[in-house]
């Protein structure tokens, strides 16, 4: 097998399952849904970045995590460019992690940013799948 992205690719499309896309198109959506509450409520993020107020680019990295979560949710959801996408919110999900060992320990975001991280990682390798954007226009002649 190839370990380029091109091996990788056809590897993904022979092995593609509703499942996986229905599991791409949730992580997508839980995404999206994470960003757009960030937006409405965007003391909740301020209260989550406490711990990181003494770096400066605070404004910067609210406004950073906020439309990473909006534009990649939408485009994992529907398969779009799903690998860049999801490079944009591994930065935003390492930090979620490491942000739990900075300030207070909160199990839950810590289970849901840990669980999110899994899945992109996994969808990093994985790519769109054979029911996704990406496929759609790579076959198009």
């Amino acid at each position: 097998m190839e370990t380029s992205v091109k091996g990788l690719n056809k590897w993904a499309n022979a092995h593609s399952y509703y499942a996986m896309d229905l599991l791409r198109i949730a992580l997508g959506v839980f995404l999206f849904v994470k960003g757009t509450s960030f937006v409405t409520n965007s003391q909740y993020l301020v209260d989550l970045l406490s711990p990181l107020s003494n770096i400066p680019g605070g404004m910067l990295t609210f406004h950073y995590i906020a439309a990473a979560h909006i534009m990649g949710g939408v485009m994992i959801a529907v398969g779009l460019l799903t690998r860049w996408a999801i490079i944009a919110q591994l930065p935003i999900l390492v930090g979620a992690v490491v942000i739990n060992f900075i300030g207070v320990m909160q199990i839950p975001n810590l289970l849901i940013a840990t669980a999110t991280l899994v899945a992109c990682l996994f969808f990093l390798v994985y790519g769109g799948g054979k029911h996704s954007a990406d496929y759609f226009f790579k076959m198009q002649k």
